[in-house]
């Protein structure tokens, strides 16, 4: 039975304030300027305010988004306080998601915040409580459920292209890709490494593929060996903080769904494999297959093994593209009161699965997912 979608139904749009979607940012680091630069392109929204606790992102959006000093802050509840906008996007580290988008839903401003949703399930319960009991729309930054491969083969699940799903690899693996930016190797403010900062992508756009079925169970295994340590091996990202370096290298993980279906992900920072960038998943049907990489289908046709590969897909551009869908999903959302593409119930169940493998490394056996 797939897990309940219920939440498409979103609450509608509160009564809007002037012409245009008043956004303040929370966390003006550098997912927040690839933010900045699609609100570019969408006219209903104007940036009101920018919260960080770091002076010079504050001085990048006085000079280079023109934000006058009196719209900065290293405080989100005085800027809540002072500018009470319409809407917020929470760009800041995962340890940070939670407490911004509460109070901002509790002072009657809509949400987006950026993947993964938080830092374990009972945040995003938190997070999705808020929003419904003031009304309000809260979205997840799952930009890869907008890309032309994802909505292509979902279209082709829809129609009964792969029948019954079975089966389904994940992977988002890097050779050599330890951010040397950020705190992303520092577990308490990130909650964990690779699986939640890039696998959660590929997880999210198979899981929505799948139809979204209820998990009941999760297990998979951690591994640090290298990025704890000094390397002087050449990478085009070196020189990462290795002193604080506390997530994990590798991580793979496996769940059962109440259907039957089963998906396994693989996810690091670093790995010995031939390749230094894999992003894709694969599913096993019991009509057909698929590969998200290329939206290629496999199947019988005419009595004959078929390998299906598109000759056009679309004219998007990259992330620029996948992140103005994702926004202006959001703020057609808040304005119109029209659907969700990642509510925060997507959210929730994507961090139940996260949850479930890194508890699952902890206890070293399987763990149920309720």
């Amino acid at each position: 039975m797939a897990e309940s979608r219920s939440v498409k139904m979103d609450a509608p749009a509160k009564k809007y304030r002037g012409k245009k979607l008043k956004v303040a940012i929370i966390g003006c680091g550098g997912i927040a300027q690839a933010h900045l630069e699609a609100y570019k392109r969408i006219p209903e929204v104007e940036i009101v305010a920018g919260v960080d606790i770091l002076p010079e992102r504050l001085q990048v959006m006085e000079e280079k988004w023109g934000l006058p000093k009196k719209a900065l802050f290293t405080d989100w509840k005085e800027m809540l306080k002072k500018i009470k906008p319409d809407a917020v996007d929470v760009c800041t580290p995962n340890g940070v998601h939670c407490a911004p988008v509460v109070d901002a839903c509790n002072a009657g401003c809509h949400a987006m915040v950026e993947k993964p949703m938080a830092m374990n399930p009972a945040e995003c319960e938190k997070m999705i409580a808020a929003a419904k009991k003031n009304n309000v729309k809260l979205a997840v930054g799952f930009q890869q459920r907008y890309n032309p491969q994802t909505t292509a083969l979902i279209n082709a699940r829809e129609q009964g292209q792969f029948g019954k799903i079975m089966f389904v690899k994940c992977q988002a693996l890097r050779r050599r890709g330890i951010p040397n930016w950020g705190v992303f190797g520092q577990k308490k403010l990130q909650g964990g490494g690779p699986m939640i900062d890039i696998g959660v992508h590929i997880l999210e756009c198979a899981y929505e593929f799948m139809g979204a079925p209820k998990p009941i169970a999760a297990s998979g295994n951690v591994w640090t060996y290298f990025g704890n340590k000094p390397s002087k091996t050449r990478s085009g990202w070196p020189g990462w903080d290795y002193k604080t370096y506390t997530v994990e290298d590798l991580a793979i993980g496996q769940i059962r769904f109440d259907n039957g279906a089963i998906l396994q992900i693989e996810s690091s920072f670093v790995a010995h494999i031939k390749q230094n960038d894999v992003f894709n998943f694969t599913a096993m049907g019991e009509k057909g297959g698929c590969s998200w990489e290329g939206a290629e289908i496999y199947c019988d046709q005419n009595d004959l093994m078929v390998n299906m590969t598109p000759v056009f897909i679309s004219t998007t551009d990259g992330w620029s593209d996948l992140f103005r869908e994702k926004l202006q999903n959001w703020v057609n959302g808040c304005l119109k009161g029209t659907p969700l593409g990642a509510p925060g119930e997507a959210g929730l169940a994507v961090q139940k699965m996260l949850d479930g493998i890194y508890r699952s490394a902890e206890a070293g056996k399987e763990v149920t997912i309720k």
